[in-house]
């Protein structure tokens, strides 16, 4: 118990984390990468994708076991790439800050509330199922978002994470070999540069703290284990609120 108390304590004190500023080649053609990554634009983002689909299959499996009504919100819905995975003859609101992300997207018309802000969602308002794909990772106050996603939660709900397995040994060999090949090729630049901007955060991190906020956890691995895997699942239940509410 004292070992976990000192691992906890010295995880959120790495947060808010702050990113260092991108180098000049790479603020260049930031935002060409970031729709053409999106979008699944090149050869190696299109296989990317394939591969992703897991995420997306495993983050909607719950659906086939829930009779009756439910409400879901989404975090970092992007392009709204996930909407296909889901039943949405239900209420679907999104959180997602970059509106040029999915200002032209046809499945608008499907989604009931838009917050730019997971702290902008009134307190009233409260989930059967939260979900988020490839997200985690990103996030510099991820102990407040979780947190947050706790209070959030009904209480027989479900938070659905979605993560690719940053830190582990087997991602990375992954994106060296194609978006990171591709990348130096049509750039001339280091992917691994780009990567330690976007992914802050590791799979252990996201890991322990998914288990200090919930006090149910269930993992799935695309892979033989956490370290030797691309992607993660993690089904959490039970918010520790008292924690929660501890988090600023």
């Amino acid at each position: 118990m004292i070992n976990d108390k000192i691992n906890i304590e010295t995880i959120l004190s790495r947060f808010p984390k702050t990113r260092t500023e991108l180098p000049v080649a790479f603020q260049k053609i930031y935002h060409e990468h970031y729709h053409n990554n999106r979008q699944g634009g090149t050869n190696a983002s299109r296989l990317a994708n394939t591969f992703e689909r897991w995420m997306h299959q495993k983050v909607a499996a719950d659906l086939k076991d829930i009779r009756g009504d439910y409400e879901t919100l989404e975090i970092g819905a992007g392009t709204l790439n996930h909407l296909s995975f889901e039943n949405l003859n239900h209420p679907y609101d999104i959180v997602e800050p970059f509106t040029e992300l999915y200002a032209n997207s046809d499945n608008l018309r499907l989604i009931r509330q838009i917050f730019a802000d997971v702290n902008a969602i009134p307190t009233t308002v409260h989930y059967d199922r939260i979900l988020s794909i490839a997200t985690f990772e990103h996030l510099s106050h991820l102990p407040n978002m979780m947190a947050t996603l706790g209070k959030l939660l009904k209480p027989n709900g479900v938070v659905r994470i979605a993560i690719p397995s940053e830190g582990s040994p087997l991602w990375k060999l992954a994106w060296k070999l194609s978006t990171g090949l591709e990348f130096r090729i049509k750039y001339h630049l280091d992917y691994g540069i780009l990567m330690k901007y976007e992914h802050i955060n590791t799979w252990q991190e996201i890991n322990d703290l998914l288990h200090y906020f919930f006090a149910e956890v269930k993992k799935h691995y695309f892979g033989l284990s956490a370290n030797l895997s691309l992607y993660q699942l993690y089904e959490c239940k039970q918010p520790l609120l008292e924690r929660c509410d501890s988090i600023r």
